[in-house]
């Protein structure tokens, strides 16, 4: 039966927030109060207490808040209504009195919804938190003219006017011949003709009042000089006076500021946050991972809604997922999201689970999210450059896929799984079933990992100079496995090219490797172990082969490589995409070569495709028919699975003895606390403190690595004779109402998050993305919505009830009655549960 409950009154909600942000009712110390009432309303102390829930009427008249400024002049008006009434229908009358008042900016809030509206900005901004007077007082010396962004003349040479500004004037630019060297030698980066019109597009959806933009690249079409390119349009033409620009991986951070600083360091500082943590505020440009802000709630605690005027989030889908989200939607202003990763990529899948294991579909729903967020009608981004396009242009190449299958994968692939048949220790038949995701952990024997490595290495591509095995990149399972690579590669290659290698040709670099981050620079700059080993006329990397786990999928440029090797299944699309991209950069061995004569002899040095290896049908899993390039059928492994048995390391789950010494003597009743059992306290606190002193893992919180992280804790910590932690033990001894993740667990731990929300907590985070989006006129009928929001979210049986219509089995339903749905308008009895099923996972609410 619906039953609005009563809220706590807007009143108090809103006078925490300006509390929260600094502001003062009344005199403290020094500091004189800067919140006055409407004028000729005064009250004191205890009638503010007494307004209740009707606080928009008092004896001479209504209500509104003036916050001043440190002359005592207006410089915010607050326009309060109750909590039934939505805050936007006051915004004329808060105009009005702002403008009497020469008053720039106004809050509009009811207590649960707010907005922050800069008159000369466009139009309202939801916000979660009230802006700070220090932060409004840098905000107010901005002049934001939108117009003056959309007239911005923008040219191929936008970025190199900041780069070198006089370039046109110089003798060696005037000689045409010379260009190319000029521009090498410089390093001057002109926009190609996609790029200028992505910039284009930008500037057009400025002109229809557009706020939210969404530049969907194909990697190594160049999104950070784009992005490059748009700060300086917006901060050159006043439209901002300071942007942040985030990334969701500590590396990525170092390479955003890298390239920033070299495409704008002439007329505009680019800082990484946590390197400069008390003076940001005089950059233009701040980089930084979200888990920095997330960390503490910095984010909250440290920054006001209004500090940034550009927010840009770099691979947007996964900046701005899960907690990552409320970092982004806390400041106001324009946004702007960059992705690699198509949204129709995951077209053809279609999963009925709706709790979605399989990490397409959680994919799928991220982009669907993110165009969401980005307020892409039809999904449909403002710029879309793809790999295809690239390739047509000539910017990008393809690969040439390599479908090469072992007996263990093919069968792993299929619907039924690996058996492995054996018997038990007590002689017993037994039967065990393996699918894909368990191969890192069961099926790596010997003879598999040589397999692929002779079957790699017999067609890998050849340097077309040097003819030597051409510069790859292998991704294996764990840093177990990246090792085991490396040693087996090493091994051929000694016996393949006699004397060219010691033990150099392949290289494991993994986080776990002292100076593995340098190791992938020097094999970028061709000089890992050396270079020129075949030729001492051609520079080229010694190590052929950088064997890793995650380190160089994600902002790696190394334009050279000619073969990627995938030596262990994938199921994220966006991690496919990104190592994909790894080998689609164009390249010219020339440019390595520095023997005149051989130059002018050799044709065909320029890439024009690289090899990918796919081990585990990769290709084929994300899309529904995949036609190979290369096709090769691999030998079965004698002795290894004839059978179906003695493949790699099975291991024996074994059986429990009765000894007739347990005999249980008594039975004691407890009623279990909210705090859970002791003995569960005691366990995750076991579990903090084991995390927490691990050296690793210690290393890559703050980068956010969280799969290098969670498959860490999986092999290394979980399930081992010490403690025996499992995810299931945990989360049990956490006490939450709801299915929570590892990585949920490891976020509490470092202090990611203060504590494990309920699962009505989340509801009403999803149920608040929804009124952002809808902005439902029928705010009486909200408390409504709310609750069939949340009962078709968590109850099977009211999903039931509604998909099939059988209406009249509600008067049976405990989770939502006939009278709920009748208090719910007829747009939204099928508007909500179509949402859902597109944007909210389920699974989150599951205990």
């Amino acid at each position: 039966m619906y039953n609005k409950q009563k809220e706590a009154s807007a009143r108090i909600k809103i006078n925490k927030l300006l509390e929260a942000a600094g502001w003062r009712f009344f005199p403290n110390g020094a500091l004189p109060a800067n919140i006055r009432l409407e004028q000729n309303v005064t009250l004191k102390s205890k009638d503010i207490e007494d307004l209740g829930e009707n606080f928009e009427k008092v004896k001479k008249g209504v209500v509104d808040f003036l916050l001043l400024d440190e002359n005592n002049r207006p410089i915010i008006v607050l326009e309060a209504k109750s909590e039934d009434k939505n805050p936007l229908v006051g915004k004329e009358q808060a105009r009005k009195y702002a403008r009497s008042l020469k008053c720039r900016f106004i809050i509009l809030s009811n207590g649960n919804i707010h907005y922050f509206w800069d008159l000369q900005f466009g139009n309202p901004n939801i916000i979660t938190s009230f802006p700070k007077l220090e932060s409004i007082k840098d905000h107010r010396k901005i002049e934001p003219n939108p117009q003056k962004l959309v007239d911005e003349t923008v040219e191929t040479d936008y970025v190199v006017l900041t780069q070198r500004p006089n370039y046109q004037s110089e003798a060696a630019w005037k000689n045409e011949a010379e260009h190319d060297g000029f521009i090498k030698e410089n390093r001057l980066r002109f926009l190609r003709p996609y790029q200028l019109k992505a910039i284009h597009e930008i500037q057009k959806a400025v002109q229809t009042g557009k706020t939210r933009f969404l530049l969907e690249m194909a990697t190594g079409t160049g999104k950070t000089l784009v992005a490059g390119a748009l700060c300086k349009l917006f901060l050159r033409t006043g439209n901002a006076r300071r942007i942040l620009f985030l990334v969701d991986r500590i590396e990525l951070e170092e390479q955003a500021k890298k390239v920033l600083k070299a495409l704008l360091s002439n007329d505009y500082q680019t800082v990484i946050y946590k390197e400069n943590r008390d003076d940001w505020v005089r950059a233009e440009i701040v980089v930084s991972t979200v888990q920095s802000l997330l960390f503490n709630n910095k984010y909250q605690t440290l920054f006001s809604p209004t500090d940034f005027d550009l927010v840009i989030s770099d691979e947007a889908h996964h900046s701005i997922g899960g907690n990552s989200r409320a970092v982004f939607e806390y400041f106001v202003g324009y946004k702007l999201g960059l992705t690699a990763t198509p949204k129709d990529y995951l077209k053809k899948f279609n999963n009925k689970d709706p709790n979605f294991t399989d990490p397409r579909e959680y994919e799928r729903r991220l982009l669907l999210d993110t165009y969401r967020t980005f307020g892409c009608e039809n999904s449909q981004p403002t710029f879309r450059y793809s790999l295809l396009d690239g390739v047509k242009e000539e910017y990008l190449v393809n690969p040439t896929v390599v479908d090469a299958r072992t007996e263990v994968t093919t069968q792993l692939l299929s619907e039924q799984g690996f058996v492995v048949e054996f018997k038990d220790e007590d002689g017993e038949d037994r039967k065990e079933v393996h699918k894909q995701k368990e191969f890192e952990k069961r099926f790596f024997s010997d003879a598999t990992n040589q397999l692929f490595c002779k079957t790699f290495l017999e067609n890998a591509l050849r340097d077309p100079i040097s003819r030597e095995i051409g510069k790859s990149i292998i991704f294996a399972v764990s840093q177990n496995h990246a090792a085991k690579i490396a040693q087996i590669l090493n091994q051929m290659a000694h016996r393949m090219f006699p004397g060219k290698y010691n033990s150099d040709f392949a290289v494991q670099v993994t986080s776990q490797i002292p100076d593995a981050q340098q190791f992938t620079v020097d094999f970028t700059n061709n000089k890992l172990h050396g270079s020129g080993n075949f030729m001492d006329s051609y520079k080229t990397s010694k190590a052929r082969v950088c064997v890793t786990v995650g380190m160089m999928t994600t902002g790696y440029d190394c334009t050279d490589l000619l073969n990627l090797g995938l030596f262990r299944p994938i199921f994220s699309p966006t991690l496919f995409i990104q190592i994909k991209g790894r080998g689609t950069r164009k390249h010219n061995f020339l440019d390595q070569l520095f023997d005149e004569k051989l130059k002018e002899s050799l044709k065909k040095t320029e890439k024009t495709t690289f090899k990918l290896f796919d081990f585990f049908a990769t290709c084929e899993y994300f899309e529904e028919k995949y036609n190979y390039d290369q096709v090769i059928k691999l030998p079965k492994l004698k002795g290894a699975v004839e059978g179906g048995r003695d493949i790699g390391n099975i291991t024996k789950k074994s059986t429990y003895e009765h000894l007739g010494e347990d005999i249980l003597s008594s039975i004691v009743e407890e009623t279990i606390g909210l705090d859970g059992m002791k003995i569960d306290r005691k366990f995750f606190e076991s579990f903090e403190d084991t995390v927490k002193k691990d050296e690793f893992i210690n290393q890559k919180i703050e980068s956010g690595q969280w799969n290098q992280i969670i498959d860490y804790i999986n092999n290394k910590i979980f399930d081992k004779p010490e403690e025996y932690y499992n995810l299931d033990k945990l989360r049990r001894a956490a006490a939450v109402d709801r299915h929570i993740t590892l990585r949920e667990i490891l976020e509490k731990i470092f202090g990611f998050i203060p504590r494990f929300k309920t699962k009505d907590e989340l509801l009403e985070e999803e149920f608040s993305k929804f009124i952002v989006d809808y902005k439902p006129e029928e705010i009486k009928a909200i408390p409504a919505l709310k609750t069939f929001f949340k009962a078709y979210a968590t109850s099977d049986s009211t999903r039931n009830i509604i998909e099939s219509k059988q209406f009249t089995d509600l008067a049976t339903n405990s989770a939502f009655s006939m009278e709920d749905l009748r208090a719910v308008p007829d747009k939204y009895r099928e508007l909500i549960p179509e949402y859902i099923k597109v944007y909210v996972p389920l699974n989150q609410f599951t205990a």
